[in-house]
């Protein structure tokens, strides 16, 4: 008689959860705190037959486990889970339905939407109806994994200080489908997004840390497949320890084609950070099919209403939410996130919807089970933390309310940065988002770095869209222009799109260099949008999610106009590495140093004299200096750079300014460093003259020539 896979079965550990092989065998752990039986099904090496069907014999503190010797690291597998199908309690189980292990390390295989998939008869649209057809056919397995890697010596992360931090935010596929250095056969992948072409680039860009939109497995939404479209941003997880296999060159070898990528990130000293979505899953509500959690234990995973909890709580605005009060939970998300970081050496994490993650039945809470698990996980405690601190359920708008120890998206920044260069906001009102927004973030100690500056980001406009489009453009995607926002804060400088009109463009490239600099010369954590550079475009979309196409990827056939916005933003990265006083840790205050009879931060009006009451209540000021004396704090040993004093002036007039320089106390005359308005100009030993003509929306940076 053969040898079956049940033959030798042990009852096997509660722990770890998830397929764990051991170099002998693989143990089995599976949670559910509802469940009356688990069956581990085993599949042939296409995915497509069922070879055996093992009941887990063991079921210790709510979880189902078994040890089966002759499981092996590329095994393909799924559970089926025996419990009442009773939706009105908030129970649907289906033994009917394959489910996804939720801590399998690899996925094999596509979802094919098929009625099969639903725990109800799907086309009654009833869910409290049971369906009894097999799933298995079209659903992806689960995989057992050799965990084994050689890192060859690398530390687990880059630990690059958030003061020295520029995010760079990217996506796996889209950076490299058109890119004309990485080999086509690599191109959309992991191994591609490694290349030396990649990392060589990025790194002469001067980020340090690249901020990937999701990796983990996801799925197809079933409407975009029908349109012809795909999910291409990935915000519809299903797996939180799986890496999408889409980006894989080989399927077979995600896992490790990931970490060979991570690898060459690290040799290069740039960061990978990982945009996580911990909110939902793919799974939606009631209606919604049933592929891994729904089916395993759904009245602990999902938030239910407390009275009605056939239904789902839809904070996220997907259809579900992840319920991270209860315990069991919360230590899904952790364990995934310790994995990304200790098995994975990811350098940090950007939680998409994250006051989700926060929220107790009371509402936002800093103290909240999940915020107190990762503040005390030493692990997590040591990689950077990003919350994008809003979503749409109550009390949803969170920003610099996270505790002491993480960064956030401050879109304050960006509504404000960018009505200024339209012409809608005065000096007075981007003074703050100058200096990292203290009303926000300088609070129970936190730091300057906490407040993440952003202008673009993979949801809206791209820069350059952002300076040739009024409005959204968003037909490819199906809706009637009907999804995207539709407040863009944009300006297309006089003309709609794109034009052959000599001074429209000449105005929008010095405005997108005038956006960058901006950015890069705020105090804060600056992140930059892939492609904003070189002044990609994606035509007007503004909400490109479904766009994996040549809407959505880059395109690096950039001309000079390219090149040179290339030059200008190294120039910028360059400048806050040499400066530290442009990304100080701590907060200014603008008090006065006695001793030295300096300010760290003093405010300078074109007449070359402190801004006074009269000077801020003016709504039409639109030009002001930002003079930053890094002298007023130093003590000590000093560092390289770090006593700088400097002056940025920004004019957000549309004509000429005639600006003051201040006197060069303690200085022998100010050095121009930037202009945008001449980007190409060398800087100077000084500048030309005392009085210097700012050119109708422009940016320049000085910096004092200090006596010996």
């Amino acid at each position: 008689m053969a040898t079956t896979f049940a033959s030798g079965l042990k009852e096997g550990l509660p722990f770890p959860r998830g397929a764990t092989w051991d170099g002998a065998g693989t143990n089995f752990a599976l949670f559910s705190a509802h469940a009356r039986q688990v069956d581990l099904c085993l599949f042939d090496n296409d995915g497509t037959t069922e070879l055996e069907r093992v009941t887990l014999p063991e079921y210790t503190d709510q979880i189902f486990h078994g040890y089966l010797p002759n499981v092996k690291p590329g095994q393909f597998y799924g559970y089926r889970v025996h419990g009442p199908y009773e939706p009105e309690a908030g129970h649907r189980f289906n033994p009917n339905k394959l489910l996804l292990d939720p801590y399998a390390r690899a996925h094999a295989g596509e979802l094919e939407w098929n009625p099969a998939l639903f725990g109800y008869q799907m086309e009654t649209g009833d869910d409290l109806t049971f369906d009894d057809r097999d799933s298995a056919l079209f659903v992806p397995k689960s995989v057992v994994v050799d965990p084994d890697f050689d890192w060859k010596g690398q530390p687990r992360q880059r630990a690059t200080p958030w003061d020295r931090t520029i995010l760079y935010e990217a996506h796996v596929r889209g950076f490299t489908m058109r890119h004309p250095k990485v080999p086509e056969t690599l191109r959309g992948t992991y191994a591609g997004m490694g290349h030396a072409a990649v990392t060589d680039y990025i790194k002469a860009l001067g980020v340090t840390s690249v901020e990937l939109l999701p990796v983990h497995a996801f799925v197809q939404d079933s409407q975009l497949v029908e349109k012809g479209l795909a999910n291409y941003w990935g915000y519809n997880s299903i797996g939180f320890f799986a890496p999408e296999t889409r980006y894989a060159h080989d399927i077979a070898n995600s896992l490790r084609e990931f970490k060979e990528m991570v690898a060459k990130f690290h040799e290069a000293d740039l960061e990978v950070i990982l945009d996580v979505v911990y909110n939902h899953t793919a799974e939606g509500n009631e209606l919604g099919p049933t592929l891994s959690f729904k089916g395993i234990d759904n009245a602990t995973y999902y938030r239910l209403l407390s009275d009605q909890p056939r239904y789902y709580i839809n904070d996220t605005g997907t259809g579900n939410t992840v319920n991270l009060s209860h315990p069991r939970v919360i230590q899904m998300v952790t364990d995934s996130l310790r994995y990304w970081a200790e098995e994975m050496h990811v350098d940090g994490f950007r939680f998409d919807l994250g006051t989700i993650l926060a929220r107790e039945p009371h509402g936002f809470d800093e103290q909240s089970g999940f915020l107190r698990a990762v503040g005390q996980d030493p692990t997590l405690a040591s990689v950077k933390l990003i919350a994008e601190p809003w979503d749409i359920g109550p009390g949803g708008y969170q920003v610099g309310s996270f505790p002491p120890g993480w960064a956030e998206w401050n879109d304050k920044y960006r509504d404000t940065v960018r009505d200024y260069w339209r012409g809608e906001a005065s000096a007075a009102d981007l003074v703050p988002r100058l200096c990292a927004s203290p009303e926000l973030f300088d609070h129970d100690g936190r730091r300057a770095w906490a407040c993440v500056n952003f202008v673009t980001a993979h949801d809206g406009f791209t820069l350059n869209d952002v300076v040739s489009y009024n409005e959204k453009h968003n037909e490819a995607n199906g809706e009637e222009g009907r999804d995207g926002h539709s407040d863009n804060r944009s300006w297309n400088c006089g003309v709609e799109g794109e034009t052959d009109d000599a001074e429209v463009t000449a105005l929008r490239e010095r405005q997108i260099r005038n956006f960058l600099a901006t950015l890069l010369l705020s105090q804060g954590t600056p992140m930059l949008l892939a492609g904003d550079e070189f002044a990609r475009t994606q035509g007007g979309n503004n909400n490109a999610y479904c766009q994996d196409s040549e809407i959505g990827w880059l395109d690096w056939d950039i001309g000079d106009k390219g090149e040179g916005l290339i030059a200008f933003t190294r120039k910028l990265t360059d400048l806050r590495r040499r400066f530290p006083v442009l990304r100080r840790a701590r907060f200014l205050s603008g008090e006065i140093n006695e001793e030295l009879g300096v300010k760290d931060v003093a405010w300078i009006n074109p007449n070359g004299r402190e801004m006074e009451e009269a000077d801020w209540i003016d709504e039409n000021a639109k030009c002001v200096g930002m003079m930053v004396d890094g002298r007023a704090r130093v003590s000590g040993l000093r560092k390289r750079g770090e006593d700088e004093s400097l002056l940025l002036v920004v004019n957000g007039w549309q004509d000429l300014v005639e600006f003051h320089l201040p006197q060069a106390v303690g200085g022998s005359g100010w050095q121009r460093l930037v202009d945008t308005n001449a980007p190409d100009l060398p800087e100077d030993e000084f500048a030309p003259d005392s009085v210097y003509q700012v050119t109708g929306r422009s940016v320049l940076l000085f910096r004092l020539v200090q006596n010996d």
